[in-house]
């Protein structure tokens, strides 16, 4: 596997292991100290995906990647204080793919970022998924409701794209979060809760309030999706 990947963290000793570990396998790297230096860093590098401290000086991680999703959906991976879950937990509902806490493994870190890059590539014969007045094309990655676009994080994409394909069946938590992170990542109802909130917030803006149902002490499945006009 290969790429550019832009490291942006204030300590020079996280950069190094960082860009190490990276370049032993395979990818290139890019470099920034600071949140507003990370920012002309996605614009000039256009990396395929970003490691990014949250505690940076000048602009910390959080507002780095809330500006970035204003008009990027480039995978972001956050480096984040140990034992810190609000930080994870907000960094996840601004769009962050995924989070790994310092201390870390090099090894974690590279399998973390070749797991969210893989994720991103759907197998190019898989064809659009239509449900009601909802449309998802994996391959190009976009959302449609009613012909308007929606975008998506990269976990929202595979949460939609998990549920569309079986609309009728109703998913268990524990099932979801395999299909979105992998069977290696332990990662909290609160996650889960916040992906969910996030996707049902960005299709009903659009008119597509009731395409995500929760089923109490069940899990999760397809609602309808016919919008708001629907009687």
């Amino acid at each position: 596997m290969s790429g550019t990947v832009l490291i942006v963290d204030d300590d020079a000793d996280i950069r190094d292991v960082v860009r190490i570990a990276l370049m032993q396998a395979g990818f290139q790297t890019e470099e920034a100290e600071d949140g507003r230096a990370g920012l002309d860093a996605i614009e000039r590098v256009k990396p395929d995906l970003v490691v990014l401290d949250i505690g940076l000086p000048e602009m910390d991680g959080l507002e780095v990647c809330r500006t970035v999703r204003v008009t990027s959906d480039v995978p972001i991976l956050f480096l984040t204080a140990q034992g810190d879950e609000i930080d994870r937990i907000v960094g996840l509902e601004m769009g962050a793919d995924d989070y790994l806490p310092k201390p870390f493994s090099p090894r974690e870190l590279v399998a973390r970022v070749k797991a969210i890059l893989r994720r991103g590539g759907v197998p190019v014969e898989e064809k659009p998924l239509r449900h009601g007045i909802l449309e998802v094309d994996p391959v190009r990655h976009l959302c449609r409701v009613s012909g308007t676009l929606v975008g998506l994080t990269s976990r929202e994409m595979d949460l939609l794209v998990k549920l569309m394909k079986r609309p009728d069946q109703v998913h268990a938590r524990p099932d979801l979060v395999d299909a979105i992170y992998g069977t290696n990542i332990h990662v909290s109802d609160r996650t889960m809760d916040s992906h969910l909130r996030n996707l049902r917030a960005k299709l009903g803006a659009v008119g597509c309030g009731d395409a995500v149902e929760t089923m109490h002490g069940i899990g999760i499945r397809m609602g309808p999706c016919l919008g708001e006009t629907a009687a």
